[in-house]
């Protein structure tokens, strides 16, 4: 059976919609003072959307196809190529979700299992917030940690989503490492909100042929030319180009060899150089039919200006390189996304209860929590009094933590520090037992 048609038949498994519409509330000149990191702030469920922070980390495990391609490719090239579609992937749900998802319990866990995966995430830290997660298949294993950070700028919200990332292909004994770049929401408070992801994202292939991807998310400039653009090109250990990547997060990423990208190049200079335009033509036309006496002051205005008929870029631009491979393309999300919080058809399904699953995930599970569930039921005055509940009953855990002699730290169930194998850095690791289905000392949290 062809991928295509498993994706399909996987994904009519599961709800398409939500039980109730909504939107999330996006003016927040209320609630902030500039410079706030939005972290610390207790924020109205208004701004909410029905959906864990941990349920947020999983929607990366949207397009783990392209992990499993990666796998199954014997060029380490074209791994990396796949392994950079699947960063790169990670991001497009984001694009118009303007609502804020639930702060995680501290001790909060999400699973998720599909056909080709499976992930679990919980919340490790408080203060600072960390999420861990690991998910694994028969062709990888994808971990690590994410420390979200939001501050308040006045007219726009900046994201920091801090942590690294790791993919391993146990097949090809490789890794590839991996933080996640900004984001940045304009116009929080006046005028029309838009999104765009900011800065370099660098991916280092460890073991192999020990490449690296170097993809630079392009601010949208004052023409909104670049809005959503992302490129860059993936380079061996002598920093020799070996391939060109191309495209817009919110959309696809396409791939050429660094070749042809030149030739593309060097084509769109040619075409955009002044000799070639019909202005440089119609000057020259006009000077030659000038005689020398012509050359005064006032009749310098009648020479037409090449900068009027300059060709416009409708032809072929830098996002037109022929012979491209397409790496990925998003999946076009439901006709009634506007109304169910501008959600992607994954993450619908996300915190739905499927038959049975009640009676075997663990009582730390998002889908448990009442108050996320209140809001997709439309139930905001519900959500808001349950959040404020969940709210207080995590500060009073963490005050009888506090007198407790024995000890003052919670312990993760799930997850310990360790060190990065191949980052050398400090991280979050899975320690086993989950999916045994062993739940019994589990703190009640909700």
């Amino acid at each position: 059976m062809a991928c295509s048609e498993m994706q399909d038949r996987e994904a009519s498994r599961y709800r398409t919609t939500l039980p109730a519409p909504g939107h999330s509330e996006v003016n927040l000149c209320s609630v902030l003072s500039l410079g706030k990191d939005l972290s610390k702030v207790t924020m109205p469920v208004m701004f909410n959307e029905p959906l864990s922070f941990l349920q947020r980390v999983a929607e990366y495990m949207e397009y783990a196809k392209l992990l499993k391609r990666a796998s199954l490719e014997t060029d380490p090239l074209v791994r990396l190529q796949y392994v950079t579609a699947f960063a790169v992937s990670a991001l497009a749900s984001n694009c118009d979700r303007l609502g804020k998802p639930f702060n995680p319990i501290l001790g909060e866990t999400y699973e998720l299992q599909r056909d080709d995966f499976r992930i679990l995430c919980e919340q490790v830290s408080h203060h600072p917030p960390v999420s861990a997660f690991h998910a694994d298949s028969e062709d990888f294993v994808f971990h690590g940690s994410i420390q979200p950070k939001l501050k308040f700028w006045g007219k726009s919200i900046e994201i920091h989503p801090k942590g690294m990332v790791t993919v391993e292909l146990p097949k090809w004994r490789e890794a590839y490492t991996w933080q996640n770049v900004n984001c940045i929401l304009h116009n929080v408070l006046v005028g029309q909100i838009w999104m765009e992801q900011l800065g370099m994202l660098e991916i280092k292939q460890h073991g192999g042929a020990n490449l690296k991807a170097e993809l630079s998310f392009k601010s949208a400039g004052w023409n909104s030319k670049d809005l959503h653009r992302v490129e860059g090109f993936i380079f061996d250990q002598d920093r020799k180009r070996l391939s060109y990547l191309y495209g817009k997060w919110t959309e696809s990423l396409k791939t050429s060899e660094a070749a042809l990208y030149d030739e593309a190049l060097e084509r769109i200079k040619r075409e955009k150089s002044p000799q070639n335009s019909p202005g440089h033509k119609k000057v020259l036309a006009r000077l030659h039919s000038l005689k020398v006496g012509a050359f005064r002051a006032a009749s310098q205005d009648t020479i037409d200006d090449p900068s009027q008929d300059f060709p416009d870029t409708d032809g072929l631009t830098i996002d037109d390189v022929p012979g491209s491979i397409v790496l990925w393309e998003a999946t076009p999300r439901p006709a009634d996304s506007a109304e169910y919080y501008q959600f992607t058809t994954f993450a619908m399904s996300l915190n739905e209860m499927e038959p049975g699953l009640k009676d075997i995930i663990c009582p730390t599970d998002s889908r448990l929590r009442p108050d996320i569930r209140k809001l997709e039921s439309g139930d905001q005055d519900g959500a808001a009094s349950e959040k404020n509940r969940l709210e207080e009953k995590q500060r009073d855990c963490r005050k009888i933590r506090k007198h407790k002699k024995s000890s003052t730290d919670w312990t993760p169930r799930w997850f310990q520090k360790n060190i990065n194998t191949y980052t050398g850095l400090e991280d979050w690791h899975y320690v086993g037992g989950y999916w045994d289905r062993n739940y019994g000392e589990v703190e009640d949290i909700f």
